[in-house]
């Protein structure tokens, strides 16, 4: 799939790394020059000079043929409004918008553009590093013996690759949340700062998870 991307900061820089990585062709966008250097060396791309809310700058990043389009810069309404070009005038399905405001976040989603609230999402990865024992279960299956939970990255899987976590037939890394974007990981994924990790577990190895977790790659 095609993916115009919108910003090329910290998010949407490791956004287009990933998306690239996980096998799709990626376009991305910035009005200054010097900040594609955030991107990394072997990324292969398309950097477009410009304006995501610029109808000539979204056709130059190939965005009639694009399958999704994520609006990640640091302002809102420049990400709003790519987001609702994005699908309003060139009919792309899948359209994200970064927003700081979370008031405003729930507007624009009622409106039917999926939108990332940055402030609300951060505040939720401090109460989970705070009070991790209120972590919910985010799905529990009608027997009561497997759930999805979700945990923040320890310190200790910090740059390790992600596979070795898991357990087969005691708890399974399903996916990563990364800067507000989830993905399914593959073989070769490190842990980064911030990460948020999804597990299926059976609901008797929880503790084994939490133990696993905390003691790092190299037990």
């Amino acid at each position: 799939m095609h993916v115009v991307v919108v910003g090329c900061g910290r998010v949407g820089s490791e956004l287009a790394a990933q998306l690239e990585r996980s096998g799709h062709s990626v376009a991305i966008i910035d009005k200054r020059a010097d900040a594609f250097r955030r991107l990394p060396g072997e990324f292969t791309g398309q950097r477009v000079l410009g304006f995501g809310f610029d109808r000539d700058h979204l056709v130059d990043a190939g965005v009639q043929s694009a399958g999704a389009v994520a609006a990640v810069t640091s302002g809102d309404n420049s990400n709003i409004l790519t987001a609702r070009i994005a699908r309003e005038t060139f009919g792309v399905e899948r359209v994200v918008a970064r927003i700081y405001d979370p008031r405003r976040a729930l507007i624009y989603q009622r409106l039917g553009i999926s939108t990332v609230a940055t402030v609300a999402w951060t505040v939720d990865q401090v109460v989970r590093r705070l009070i991790p024992s209120d972590v919910p279960s985010e799905w529990t299956d009608p027997s009561n013996s497997l759930m999805l939970i979700a945990r923040p990255i320890p310190t200790s899987w910090i740059g390790q690759k992600l596979a070795g976590v898991s357990e087969p037939g005691r708890f399974q890394l399903a996916a990563v949340s990364r800067f507000g974007t989830a993905f399914v990981p593959g073989p070769t994924v490190v842990g980064q700062e911030g990460d948020e990790l999804h597990f299926s577990v059976a609901i008797g190895d929880v503790a084994a998870l939490d133990a696993r977790l905390v003691e790092g790659p190299e037990h």
